[in-house]
């Protein structure tokens, strides 16, 4: 119901605000909406761990160049708790989280800088837990019976040689950490019985990503800590699982993808049952540790789960009744949901709507009373400059569709005129096994508020729509995202909507490589930004982290028996298709994709005469966190499309180079 009475209230004020609105040119439109903004006070939450009933959470800070800092709900406040300036992230996988828990009122964590395990007791005494200079530790797990803390540990023995295992960790610091289970490319998901006397955990080996096919394990717990009685319980090479969880009796559950779509299943004494079955997606693709889609809810007859889950990209707050086989959702005003935890009586969860911030709230399970916690920023703008998000779905090739949303230029005080449509930017997003949705973005309605259209395309590939669109990608990377977001942008050309002369596509990581590609492949669009996106597949192979070393075998092929593939699909290598302009913007510091990828494409476009432009930002990584950086990327990007669709822009933007650009 709150969706719908939304959805009516901003289509009852469009026409009267029209009538006061004043025509200018796409793209020149004046907006409150500006970069200053969007990184102004600005947070990036996290994971939320519970201490027993109390609540902590960490929180990226820009302001702090990108500090993560933990904090304690206290007296109806978040109070810093992690001590200045340690930075609380790990490097697990590079793309970390799962970064520390809390007992007793103890935060243990990894510090970024030097990637050691510490604890900090409540009178802000630091304590250095581990000794070794090349390990990395991810998804702490505190066990109170033992004092000892079981965790993903990282050990990098050279650039190419990195080891992940299960292990425990003393939390005096006063014994060596000790191996637990080793063998597997890669671990995750650590969870533990109520009784401490059973441990469940993820592994799965290259090629595979997590979300292609993962097997969990459970064990029994000795004396010593090590472990007895190791048996697997589901998954193989093509089943994934997620986020294993021991209910509140010690029952086993966790989500997996084996019909199709990523449904809860229950571990009996002797077999598994599925709780739910739904053609819906409950899990999500683990690019972070410490992820939380479900927990369970203690009840005088036992227990049932409280969950999240997505349909065509909306995510849906629900309670599941596994006596009475009931799915009742939530009534409430947001399309994006996650880190479901529950304290006592109240379940605490992050979410997001088309005009909310993403946020931390709280919600009473008895008087049904939701409150914030924490945003990711305090606004003060009107809510009639947002564009309101339309489910877009748009036929593309081999006679299937696709999906996106379609954000339309908007802003209270202007028009665009008659005669003119507006540049539309097609935004590619990360992963690429990774979903956009419906929930505000300030970076969107950066674009809208100035006479922008911008679709936000879920490509094939993408998650929230089952595995078998998710897997539309494999062995078609360059392919079937170039195609849906070439003939999402056609689609909208067709329906009257954009300019088919004003069509620019932007996207950061893999999104910059859908970016380039679709550039290179595909005569199109006018114009590109890739953030830190790929241009070479083929160094891909050699010049990335091990999380991601093989993630080419599925979305490529094998390497190097494949290598015509990867030369036939990579922008680099067919610059001679390429004649748009291009922004380039990277970080310095990125290890997943080194910049050597963005410069190798900057110097082609240079040689070639076209027009382009590269901001190398240092002490950045992948994706930044920077407030100054993210400010001044997303003000070059605006004043460079300012330059190739020649119009004005009302903001005040610092000239930046662009090589070739007579004009």
């Amino acid at each position: 119901m709150y969706k719908h009475i939304l959805l009516f209230l901003m289509t009852l004020t469009c026409g009267a605000l029209m009538a006061n609105a004043k025509v200018e040119p796409y793209g020149s439109w004046k907006s409150p909406i500006t970069s200053s903004l969007i990184v102004e006070s600005s947070l990036k939450l996290g994971n939320i761990v519970l201490d027993g009933e109390t609540l902590y959470w960490n929180e990226i800070r820009p302001a702090e160049k990108g500090r993560s800092v933990v904090l304690k709900w206290q007296n109806g406040k978040g109070v810093d708790v992690s001590s200045d300036p340690y930075n609380v992230r790990t490097r697990v996988h590079e793309y970390g989280g799962g970064s520390f828990t809390v007992h007793d009122g103890t935060l243990y964590f990894t510090n970024f800088s030097d990637q050691h395990f510490y604890s900090q007791s409540p009178d802000g005494t630091v304590k250095q837990l581990t000794t070794a200079n090349n390990k990395r530790y991810a998804e702490p797990v505190f066990d109170l019976e033992d004092q000892v803390i079981y965790a993903i540990e990282e050990t990098h023995n050279s650039e190419h040689d990195v080891v992940n295992t299960l292990v425990v960790i003393d939390a005096k610091g006063e014994k060596e950490v000790k191996t637990l289970h080793s063998g597997y490319d890669f671990y995750s998901s650590i969870t533990l019985s109520p009784d401490g006397t059973k441990i469940a955990f993820l592994t799965w080996n290259h090629p595979n990503m997590p979300w292609d096919g993962t097997e969990l394990w459970e064990a029994q717990i000795l004396p010593d800590c090590s472990l007895t009685k190791v048996k697997k319980i589901a998954g193989g090479h093509s089943e994934s699982i997620f986020q294993p969880r021991f209910a509140p009796d010690g029952t086993l559950f966790f989500i997996s993808d084996r019909t199709g779509f990523w449904n809860l299943y229950e571990v009996g004494a002797k077999d598994i049952q599925p709780c739910y079955p739904l053609d819906a997606e409950f899990g999500y693709p683990q690019w972070v540790f410490g992820m939380s889609r479900y927990d369970f809810i203690t009840t005088n007859e036992g227990y049932k789960v409280v969950c999240t889950y997505t349909i065509k990209g909306s995510d849906y707050l629900a309670i599941l009744d596994l006596s009475k086989y009931t799915l009742k959702t939530f009534d409430l005003p947001f399309t994006s949901y996650g880190e479901i935890h529950v304290g006592g009586k109240t379940l605490y969860f992050s979410a997001a709507s088309p005009i909310e911030v993403s946020a931390f709230y709280a919600y009473d399970l008895e008087t049904n009373e939701l409150s914030v916690i924490r945003k990711s920023k305090e606004l003060k703008v009107d809510p009639d400059y947002f564009s309101k998000p339309e489910t877009l779905e748009f036929p593309t090739a081999n006679e299937q569709t696709a999906f996106g949303f379609y954000y339309p230029p908007t802003n209270k005080d202007f028009i665009g005129p008659q005669n003119e449509k507006p540049p539309l930017i097609v935004k590619s997003h990360g992963g690429p096994s990774a979903h956009s949705t419906a929930s505000l973005s300030l970076e969107i309605q950066f674009w809208t508020s100035r006479g922008f259209a911008f679709l936000d395309v879920n490509y094939g590939g993408s998650t929230g729509y089952g595995r078998a669109y998710r897997e539309r990608l494999k062995s078609n990377w360059g392919v079937v995202d170039v195609d849906d977001c070439t003939n999402g942008a056609l689609y909208l050309v067709k329906l009257g909507k954009v300019d088919p002369k004003r069509l620019a596509i932007r996207g950061g990581s893999a999104g910059g490589y859908t970016t380039l590609a679709a550039l290179t492949f595909r005569d199109v669009f006018k114009a590109g930004a890739s953030y830190y996106g790929v241009s070479d597949l083929i160094a891909m192979t050699d010049d990335t982290h091990k999380f991601e070393s093989r993630y080419l075998d599925g979305l490529v092929g094998k390497y190097p028996e494949q290598k015509k593939r990867y030369i036939q699909y990579s922008p680099i290598y067919h610059i001679e298709n390429l004649s748009c302009p291009v922004i380039l913007l990277q970080g310095a510091e990125d290890k997943i994709v080194p910049p050597n990828q963005s410069e190798m494409m900057f110097e082609a476009l240079k040689k070639k005469g076209i027009p382009t432009s590269y901001l190398l930002f240092e002490g950045e990584q992948h994706g930044f966190r920077s407030a100054e950086n993210i400010k001044k990327a997303l003000d070059a990007e605006l004043y460079f499309y300012s330059q190739i669709f020649h119009f004005i822009p009302s903001d005040v933007l610092e000239p930046i180079p662009i090589e070739n650009w007579g004009f």
